[in-house]
């Protein structure tokens, strides 16, 4: 009992405020509620002059709430309660998806945020927690993606949330069999390996007519429990958009992959991988196997990248080598770099910023890979931590809620 409890939580050195639990319930309410509002302002508003605004008050909002100490009662607050936070901003989410029931972009906008946040998240377990960096993730994303082509195609008695699964699970193996070569080389010569084997996968599935060519893959959509996606949402609730459903799908997923990322930061397996991180050979000497977490944190980062391309596919309704290219896999790792590198719940900001304000944003859509390149090269150098940097670990005895 003992030894769990000194495995601790990253917090950040903000002093922590104690509050009631009523009291601590309504701040987090409050803080989602605004989150929410902000996420509608973007995903809702189309005129480009309304999003400027939206950007320009966004940070003056941001620096009145943490003059007022507001920040530091939320993040207090989620600290102490970290399910309920989870479970109201599912809720709030599945509340502006009610609200946007009929607008069909701004619901496709916020499926593809939320499928990123997810392979954001697999990314964050790999270079956050264990230091490996992968430019393949993109490749893995498509690995699940055509698996659900495939799968759904020549198996229809399968259930689709059993193919999806296994969609995940084809690109944790194939990642298990990619780290095998990572594992023995440092540094830029890793990163190569991880760019080389995406560059290979397009051009495997290109020359490939089992896969459809270049041409690709008709995509069959989703029926789980029943309830067959390719329709629009129950009458009962006013009906809604195709994309209705795929939104509701892909905020569990987000959920599940932000709920187990969590867990495993709080365990034995987030210290190890921690461990190995900051220094392997002192890792080593305690009797830590680096190779072992290196191998579990790349496996489950592709996992989660596997799980999210799936339901990108049938979504989609069509997949194509194309689809799954080298500036994509930059996308996801600026995304990871903006938010904070290890911060579980930076990349949620971090990706509705990256994904949607080019969308928004048609003059600068050409130019959206050297925006990023900028970006980036500007983080890393003016705040290399990201915008919002994961906190110190603490060992500490408080329970949660």
């Amino acid at each position: 009992m003992a030894a769990n409890r000194l495995v601790g939580r990253p917090v950040s050195g903000e002093s922590l405020i104690p509050m009631s639990q009523l009291k601590t319930q309504l701040v987090i309410l409050i803080g989602i509620s605004l989150s929410v509002i902000v996420l509608y302002g973007f995903l809702y508003l189309e005129h480009e002059w309304e999003i400027g605004l939206l950007l320009v008050a966004l940070p003056v909002a941001i620096l009145l709430l943490k003059r007022a100490n507001m920040l530091i009662y939320f993040q207090t607050a989620a600290r102490m309660m970290p399910r309920f936070t989870l479970v109201s901003f599912v809720l709030g989410v599945l509340a502006l998806i009610l609200l946007l029931r009929h607008e069909h972009f701004a619901l496709l906008m916020l499926t593809t945020v939320l499928l990123y946040v997810t392979v954001s998240l697999g990314l964050t377990i790999q270079f956050g927690f264990a230091g490996l960096v992968n430019f393949a993730a993109i490749a893995f994303f498509g690995i699940g993606a055509y698996s659900m082509a495939v799968l759904n195609h020549n198996f229809h008695a399968v259930p689709d949330l059993v193919i999806i699964l296994f969609s995940g699970l084809i690109s944790a193996l194939l990642g298990a069999l990619l780290i095998l070569p990572i594992l023995r080389t440092r540094g830029h010569y890793a990163a190569l390996i991880t760019i080389a084997f995406g560059i290979l996968l397009r051009t495997f599935l290109e020359v490939n007519d089992v896969f459809g060519g270049p041409q690709g893959l008709k995509v069959d959509g989703l029926e789980i429990l029943g309830w067959d996606f390719a329709n629009s949402f129950p009458s009962v609730l006013g009906g809604g958009s195709f994309y209705m459903a795929y939104a509701i799908a892909a905020l569990l997923l987000a959920a599940a992959a932000y709920l187990l990322t969590r867990l495993i930061e709080a365990s034995w397996f987030g210290l190890n991988m921690d461990s190995v991180r900051l220094d392997e050979v002192a890792s080593a000497s305690f009797g830590i196997n680096a190779p072992r977490w290196k191998i579990t944190a790349f496996m489950v980062g592709n996992f989660f990248a596997g799980l999210a391309g799936a339901v990108y596919a049938a979504m989609s309704g069509f997949i194509a080598p194309a689809s799954f290219n080298f500036a994509d896999s930059l996308l996801l790792v600026s995304i990871v770099l903006l938010g904070g590198i290890g911060n579980a719940v930076a990349v949620i900001p971090a990706a509705l910023l990256i994904v949607v304000l080019p969308e928004k944003f048609q003059v600068i859509q050409e130019y959206r890979l050297l925006l990023f390149g900028i970006v980036v090269i500007l983080i890393l150098r003016f705040r290399p931590n990201g915008l919002i940097p994961r906190g110190l670990r603490q060992y500490f005895t408080g329970s949660s809620a």
